[in-house]
């Protein structure tokens, strides 16, 4: 029985040294950044081997994996389309960050939380032309913790996703490939990087939503709003039932505890936690020193 497998592999390192780990051959890496160990990687896993950011598009890309002879083209976090003069040289899996077809696309952190989703997890696949679309492998579910901001949500997929990748390539591995199921089109969800329009706070949602929206960006790029004439990059918010009724949407205002409070659609949001227009950190006493310096104008 075959246990092990000629791989041409694009993405973090990473995954790569995990593969290799398992007895595959890394016959041609490709990482997509410099990233902890693509030294390990370049020099004593696939000396000779390993490219960083190819262009997989360049007919030197292709030449390489060609005279890699893999048996298995893998892409885990890689950030770039395959072409499909890649993809046609050996049997294909990558695996992303959501249940697909839903979060289709290069963010489905910002919106699996943006859209309140109580479950995510992460999908095996095969590769096309063309993001997130070809057929499913294999699934692996987590509950989404309703704190969680972007990068725990990335943190908690990412031991699932390492493994699921290592299941599915040791059964290909072993002549037990899954079965390819195709992905029902009609329940598919887009999942793009947020423009910055999508990442300005609108104050007439509910506080909850809002609270969400802030999760969703957190730590970066983040949600913004403007507090008098300045931009303020909100990184934590609380949605709160405490707050001055005068208040509009929009409006803010210091609490007695000394929390700022901006009106919501319903109820308010405190501000706990944010960034400058420099990126200077910004703690709660910060952002209500802000708002205090904006209501005296």
């Amino acid at each position: 029985m075959q246990t092990a497998t000629r791989i041409a592999y694009f993405g973090l390192p990473l995954g790569a040294l995990l593969l290799a780990h398992d007895g595959h051959t890394i016959a041609y890496a490709g990482a997509c950044r410099r990233a902890p160990g693509l030294r390990r990687l370049a020099t004593r896993v696939a000396p000779g081997r390993t490219h960083v950011k190819p262009d997989p598009a360049s007919p030197i890309t292709r030449s390489n994996v060609r005279a890699a002879a893999p048996d298995l083209i893998v892409s885990w976090f890689w950030t770039t389309k395959l072409p499909a003069s890649v993809l046609a040289l050996a049997p294909t899996v990558g695996v992303h960050p959501s249940l697909l077809p839903r979060h289709r696309g290069p963010d489905p952190y910002f919106w699996t939380i943006d859209a309140g989703d109580e479950e995510t997890g992460v999908t095996a696949h095969t590769l096309d032309p063309e993001y997130d679309t070809g057929p499913i492998l294999g699934q692996r579910r987590i509950r989404v913790d309703p704190a969680w901001n972007a990068w725990q949500l990335a943190r908690a997929l990412d031991r699932p996703s390492l493994g699921l990748l290592r299941d599915v390539v040791r059964a290909f591995a072993e002549g037990k490939a899954p079965k390819a199921s195709a992905q029902d089109d009609r329940a598919a969800t887009t999942a793009p990087e947020p423009t910055d329009e999508a990442l300005a706070v609108t104050w007439s949602w509910s506080a909850v939503r809002i609270e969400r929206r802030v999760r969703a960006a957190a730590p970066w790029p983040g949600a913004w709003t403007e507090v008098g004439r300045r931009i303020v990059t909100l990184v934590r918010v609380r949605a709160t039932s405490d707050f001055p009724r005068a208040l509009e949407p929009a409006e803010a205002a210091v609490r007695a505890d000394g929390v700022a409070v901006v009106r919501a659609g319903d109820m308010a949001v405190e501000l706990l936690e944010g960034r400058g227009e420099d990126d200077e950190p910004l703690g709660a006493t910060d952002l209500a020193a802000i708002v205090r310096e904006a209501r005296s104008v």
